[in-house]
């Protein structure tokens, strides 16, 4: 079958065309992100849903310069945020902070995708945010200035706070 006549592709192949391993496609899928319906035990993802997630026309699909339109360009960040020495306490408020902001109203369509993962034992966060180059750099903007001197979050008092509290939870309970 030629790809000019697809309208369903699998996990595999929307992996392939975005450069992800295969989980994070099921993941996006499970996550609601990418909308997928269920054939047997696979996913399939249609031409609609796979441009929906890009932003951008399958790229197996029509070649906008044929119709005399110039090719629209693509770019996203993908940046890892990790954060030592941050107490649980601190870590849920950046975490609800960035999501938030991910979430908020923008003058511009792009969408931004974050996740947030904290490690109690190590007392380290990681913020993966997803997005164009302007949107991600305001919303690294605003965790740096949130994780500046004077404000209380991420400092070692803040992650010593955090594990001393759990440690005489845990002796007490």
């Amino acid at each position: 079958m030629s790809d000019e006549g697809r309208e369903l592709y699998s996990v595999g192949e929307v992996a392939e065309l975005l450069g992800l391993h295969v989980r994070t496609v099921r993941n996006y899928v499970r996550d609601g992100r990418l909308k997928a319906v269920r054939i047997g035990k696979q996913y399939r993802i249609s031409r609609a849903d796979f441009e929906a997630l890009t932003s951008l026309p399958d790229p197996a699909g029509e070649d906008p310069s044929a119709a005399g339109e110039a090719p629209r360009r693509h770019l996203e960040v993908s940046s890892i945020v990790q954060i030592d020495a941050i107490g649980p306490d601190a870590a849920n408020r950046l975490a609800n902070l960035v999501t938030a902001s991910a979430q908020s109203p923008r003058a511009t369509p792009a969408t931004l995708r974050v996740q947030t993962v904290y490690d109690k034992e190590r007392a380290r966060m990681k913020i993966v945010i997803l997005g164009d180059a302007a949107t991600s750099a305001d919303l690294l903007h605003l965790i740096d200035g949130v994780l500046g001197p004077g404000n209380g979050m991420g400092n070692e008092n803040d992650a010593n706070h955090g594990r001393d509290r759990d440690a005489g939870a845990a002796h007490r309970g």
